[in-house]
């Protein structure tokens, strides 16, 4: 094995490392978020958690092949996809998406790497889809008077997202669970079609677990589990369906509450309330798309393959979808 091969591995794992990093809160992930960064960890621990995973799982004949990436290596290329991560700039996230790809490759040679391997095909898919709004129409402005906004003018990028969503086949586990969520969501008031969000966070995988440690259907965080009354040990209730979409509900509802539609609270839930908040504030908004240009590039895509996947999967499109009851 050469030693240029060695190094694009190594690119690859720095790659899967960074993506990590984001994941954890200080860039944007299918994760909610709150504004307490107490359990966020730091780009070192990432680093040593990333290279004790390496050497406790791959195998001998992977050591031989290929190495970890160095310090000075993972903290170079962590920083610079962390700012591609946080940055308006859609093109720059869609740079990423070669060394994604080599990544995920990575990831799916190791044993033990099957649901970090998952975590990043869906990560990926923002990418992709960035990369896809260089030949895309750039979105209409948002509608002030008249009619209602509908489709792009309510959601920038839905269209895309419904061109990606239409054709894709629905994940293995949502026929099992899908009754059990949709239940939790009525029970809280929540319509029912809005439980396809758990496609877009874990592919109805209930133990889905990122990097960073988010797990379940809803990918919550520790932290935030804790805050909705999820215990996170012997049993960690986020990888129970039931409790996990009773949770994801109520937090879908409070920030409905406080934003007033369904695409500002898909936004505080992957980039956090008091971001969209001050974005609102700053910018003189009231929708999603008053602030879509200046959150962060995965939030962009995020919100937009919630609203596809539940107008493909549900049929209600983004301005159909009804408040919550009560």
């Amino acid at each position: 094995m050469n030693r240029a091969r060695r190094l694009r591995f190594s690119s690859s794992l720095s790659g899967l490392l960074a993506l990590s990093l984001a994941a954890s809160g200080a860039a944007q992930t299918s994760t909610p978020k709150t504004d307490d960064a107490a359990e966020t960890p730091s780009l070192d621990q990432l680093y040593e958690r990333g290279k004790a995973l390496f050497d406790q799982f791959a195998p001998p004949e992977i050591k031989e092949q290929f190495e970890f990436p160095s310090k000075e290596q993972w903290d170079a290329f962590a920083l610079r996809l962390q700012q591609a991560l946080e940055s308006e700039d859609l093109s720059q996230l869609a740079g990423y998406l070669p060394e994604a790809r080599s990544a995920l490759a990575a990831l799916r040679a190791l044993p033990g790497y099957e649901d970090y391997a998952d975590w990043l095909q869906e990560r990926i898919d923002y990418i992709e889809a960035a990369d896809q709004t260089k030949a895309a129409p750039p979105p209409p402005a948002p509608v002030r008077k008249g009619e209602p906004a509908k489709g792009p003018a309510l959601v920038p990028y839905y269209e895309l997202w419904l061109e990606r969503m239409i054709e894709r086949p629905v994940p293995a586990g949502a026929s099992k669970l899908l009754p059990t969520v949709q239940a939790a969501f009525e029970a809280e008031g929540v319509p029912k079609e809005i439980a396809w969000l758990a496609e877009a966070e874990s592919t109805f995988n209930p133990d889905a677990r990122s990097p960073a440690g988010a797990k379940g259907l809803f990918q919550f965080m520790p932290q935030t589990a804790k805050g909705l009354g999820l215990s996170t040990f012997m049993p960690d209730e986020r990888t129970n369906p039931q409790k996990s979409a009773r949770a994801a509900a109520q937090y879908l509802r409070e920030l409905h509450g406080k934003f007033g539609e369904w695409p500002l609270a898909f936004a505080a839930y992957n980039a956090g309330e008091g971001r969209v908040r001050r974005l609102l504030e700053k910018r003189g908004g009231r929708t999603f798309a008053d602030i879509a240009p200046a959150l962060p590039s995965e939030t962009r895509m995020y919100v937009p393959k919630v609203c596809a996947t539940i107008a493909v999967r549900a049929g209600v499109t983004p301005e159909n979808l009804p408040p919550p009851a009560g």
